[in-house]
């Protein structure tokens, strides 16, 4: 299968699911949405309510300001890839549950291994640990590093930007390293963790342990700075707290 037959097969996977709770307040899934051919990927947290409206990811007040970071970098959405952990937008934007994040790992695997990107930025918590475990977007943030082969660069969400001012100059600075760190993917051959559960392996088997022992690419909950919150959602409407 081409790179577009797969995406397409997960979007019409993904539009009927019901191994979660999540496609109760599911009015759109949101798969995903870019260029098939890029070499970066974002991967946010989840829909919000404008997501859930539309079933296209980061379409409300914070997917504003991330076209606004991605044209400060040269960049716009129709060079990137952009979806989520989870596909279903949670109910009242609360945090995504370990058996959801699980069980859209599915999802998510076979886009990273259709699409193949050279460098993954996650925007938030839970999607930074899916690849970086027991870590703080507050400490690491901006900092790059190798995980099977992929440069993983764990930023903000958006969201928290909107929410705490301080955080858009930081956002900012973040995304002007972007470049280089893609031109550094491209010139680094890096040598794969061997410690880490693969992609492609979305077995029923490989997810239940993947749960259960939360390694750095299952549905692990992320730690917490303090004080101890979820992700902003892509919903701008509801008021958790940024980190």
């Amino acid at each position: 299968m081409t790179t577009a037959e797969i995406l397409d097969e997960i979007a019409q996977q993904v539009a009927v699911c019901e191994k979660c709770e999540l496609h109760f307040s599911r009015k759109n899934a949101v798969p995903g949405a870019g260029s098939i051919t890029t070499e970066i990927l974002f991967i946010g947290e989840g829909p919000g309510f404008h997501e859930n409206e539309q079933g296209l990811p980061f379409v409300g007040r914070s997917g504003k300001f991330l076209d606004e970071l991605l044209e400060s970098c040269g960049m716009d959405r129709s060079t990137v890839f952009i979806t989520n952990v989870v596909k279903c937008r949670p109910p009242g934007n609360r945090d995504p549950k370990t058996e959801e994040l699980a069980t859209c790992s599915r999802y998510l695997n076979r886009q990273i291994e259709a699409i193949n990107p050279k460098v993954i930025v996650t925007l938030g918590r839970f999607s930074m640990a899916k690849f970086i475990a027991n870590a703080k977007i507050s400490q690491i943030h901006g900092q790059p590093r190798w995980v099977r082969g992929r440069l993983i660069v764990p930023m903000y969400h958006p969201a928290a930007a909107l929410r705490l001012g301080s955080l858009r100059p930081v956002m900012k600075e973040d995304f002007a390293k972007l470049p280089q760190w893609i031109e550094e993917a491209r010139r680094a051959v890096p040598d794969p963790s061997p410690d880490v559960v693969e992609y492609a392996d979305t077995t029923e088997s490989a997810l239940d342990a993947s749960a259960a022992q939360m390694d750095l690419f299952g549905a692990a909950p992320p730690a917490s700075d303090t004080p101890q919150a979820g992700d902003p959602g892509e919903d701008d409407s509801s008021q958790p707290s940024l980190f």
